[in-house]
Parts: C-alpha cells; sequence; structure tokens
C-alpha cells in the first residue's frame, strides 16, 4: 500500500464544518412536525458506534425538550448496515424514519455487499467526528500499538475485530495503521462483527486478540477497574473526557490518522419540509449543554453540515472511498 493511503485522512478537516455550524440551516420547518413517534434506526446491534450516536441525540432531544414527539431507539443489525438500509429503501417518502450513519453508508456497497448506498436515501445533516481506538483485554501482553504491530507481522494469523464488515469502516482503519507500521494492509486477519459492542464481547471472550472500533462508544468501559485496555486513538491529538490518558499512533511513532464522521439520513424521497424541520433539530441540538457533556465525554467533534453539505460530502467520499478500496484490492464489481 502506498504511503497515499498510510497518510489519508477519511475527513475534511472538522473545523472547516464547525464554521458551517454556526450559520446552520436558514430553511425554517414551521409547516411540519412529527404527527407520531419518530423511528430512529441504529443499522447494528447495541453497543456500537451508530447505537451510541442514536441512543445519545435521542436522549438530549428528549431531555432539553427540543421535539414534542418521542425519538424511539431501534436496532436493526446485519450486513454491516445493509439489512436496515434495505428496510429503510423500501419505505420512501416516510418523514417518521431516520437512520444514524457513517463511512460504512459508503464502504460497505463499494465492496458490493449491499445493493443500496448514499444516493438511495436522503442526506439530514453530519454532526460529529469520532475516531478509532484499539484495545486489548486489561491483562493483554500487548503494551503498545507497537507491540501488537511487531506481533501481527510475526503471525499473520493474528486477530483483530471490528464492528463493520469486511472492507467496511474498521476494516479500512486497521488496514491504514497496519501499513503505516510496515505490515502488509492485506495480512491483517480482520474478524467482523455486527456492530461494536459484538466485536468487544468476543475480545472479553477470547475469541479475538485485540477490537479495533469508535472511540466514544469504547469510552464508558475504560478507565480504573475496566476489563479493557486501550492501546491507541487515530486522532491528531489526544483527546478529552474519559479518553485523555490514551496516546496517539502518531505519539507512538505511526504516521497515520483515521476520522469517522457520523450523520443522519432520512428515507428515500423524504419531503422537504420534513428534512428541514430533522436538520433545524440537529443543529440546534448541537448547541445544548446537554449535547456538549456528552460530546466531551464521548471525546467527539462538533462536525455539522446541513443536508445539502452533507450530500456533496458523501459524494466525494465514495470518490476516495473507492480509490482506497481499490488499493486495497476490495472493491466489488
Amino acid at each position: 500500500m502506498t504511503a497515499k493511503l498510510t497518510r489519508l485522512s477519511f475527513l475534511a478537516l472538522p473545523l472547516a464544518a464547525t464554521m458551517a455550524f454556526g450559520a446552520a440551516t436558514t430553511v425554517h420547518a414551521d409547516d411540519w412536525q412529527p404527527t407520531s413517534s419518530v423511528e430512529f434506526i441504529a443499522p447494528a446491534n447495541p453497543g456500537g458506534g451508530w447505537d451510541t450516536l442514536v441512543r445519545t441525540s435521542s436522549r438530549v432531544i428528549q431531555e432539553e425538550g427540543l421535539a414534542e414527539r418521542n425519538f424511539a431507539a431501534i436496532n436493526t443489525p446485519g450486513g454491516g448496515g445493509a439489512v436496515a438500509w434495505a428496510q429503510i429503501a423500501r419505505d420512501a417518502g416516510n418523514p417518521h424514519k431516520i437512520f444514524a450513519t457513517s463511512p460504512p453508508i459508503i464502504l460497505v456497497p463499494l465492496a458490493g455487499t449491499s445493493r443500496y448506498d448514499h444516493t438511495d436515501f436522503t442526506p439530514i445533516a453530519r454532526l460529529i467526528t469520532d475516531y478509532s481506538i484499539v484495545l486489548v483485554p486489561a491483562d493483554s501482553e500487548y503494551e503498545s500499538l507497537n507491540d501488537l504491530m511487531e506481533a501481527m507481522a510475526a503471525n499473520t494469523s493474528l486477530s483483530v475485530g471490528g464492528g463493520s464488515a469486511p472492507g467496511s469502516m474498521d476494516h479500512i482503519s486497521i488496514a491504514g495503521l497496519a501499513s503505516a507500521a510496515g505490515l502488509n494492509a492485506a495480512d491483517v486477519n480482520y474478524i467482523p462483527f455486527s456492530g461494536g459492542g459484538e466485536a468487544m464481547t468476543n475480545l472479553m471472550g477470547g475469541h479475538v486478540e485485540a477490537v479495533i472500533t469508535g472511540a466514544g462508544e469504547a469510552a464508558g468501559q475504560l478507565g480504573e477497574g475496566s476489563d479493557i485496555r486501550a492501546l491507541g486513538v487515530s486522532a491528531p491529538e489526544r483527546l478529552g473526557g474519559a479518553l485523555a490518558d490514551i496516546p496517539t499512533y502518531l505519539e507512538q511513532d505511526i504516521d497515520y490518522t483515521f476520522d469517522i464522521w457520523r450523520g443522519v439520513m432520512g428515507t428515500p424521497d423524504m419531503p422537504e419540509e420534513a428534512v428541514a424541520y430533522y436538520e433545524n433539530l440537529f443543529a440546534e441540538m448541537l448547541e445544548t449543554d446537554g449535547w456538549a457533556d456528552a460530546r466531551d465525554q464521548l471525546g467527539w467533534l462538533d462536525a455539522y453540515q446541513t443536508s445539502e453539505e452533507f450530500g456533496d460530502f458523501l459524494d466525494a467520499q465514495k470518490e476516495q472511498f473507492s480509490e482506497v478500496l481499490s488499493e486495497l484490492g476490495l472493491l466489488g464489481d
């Protein structure tokens, strides 16, 4: 793999997006309000990054009194997101169904394991940036990322689990890390699970040697007395909150960062007035104290984009990820 891939940042700089956040959207959604509970879907099992975003957002919206109707968190696991996407795609025009999204909405279709991609759905807003984190059991022999990389180089069967499908986000993240550390990325023994929660369960069960997942979803499970330990985080500098003591890859002389954007999309052909309602709702949510507290605890960074901006961003991500998967030999037909 080329140096181009090892240094690739998978997200436009959060600062630029945050500058746009101040303006948010000028569209008013006064003409439409939900008339029933909103289904807010996490396309994976509980405990993963999508699930964390859905439940955190739903809680803040409720606690801050931002919506009159309930936002019901629903888990629809399978296929790295493909099962949920297929169900949502059949519900075109439904203004009461939204879902959490992140790079797999681009990567899974490119790898050929979903017939639906981002163009089949309605972009609502990009919300935050998360980062990858490498975890091992608390009693693991690996004390640093370099220890783990050396072990992977010596034993290509050493397994690293992740909460996304082959060729998707966690796989790309660990492959890039391995390449930056001097390994052949294609030799990484990546074991896919249906979400970050299941990946960490298998880590504790001794079924994989390490796990790569979103830093935000791991934050609540780290700390004194935890059964897991973090070796490194893919951010350009140390994060705050529960993740403040975790060294970056860069600190360990591995020249690699990896950004995980997360946002919200709606059903195909969602009415414009519903899109405007949700777009404004999430812009308001990001300005609340409740959100700031949750965001900082999870190590997230605000990276708001409007529906239109998010759609353009997704198109650009498809071009970028197509190149990455091609270099890894994982681009589908």
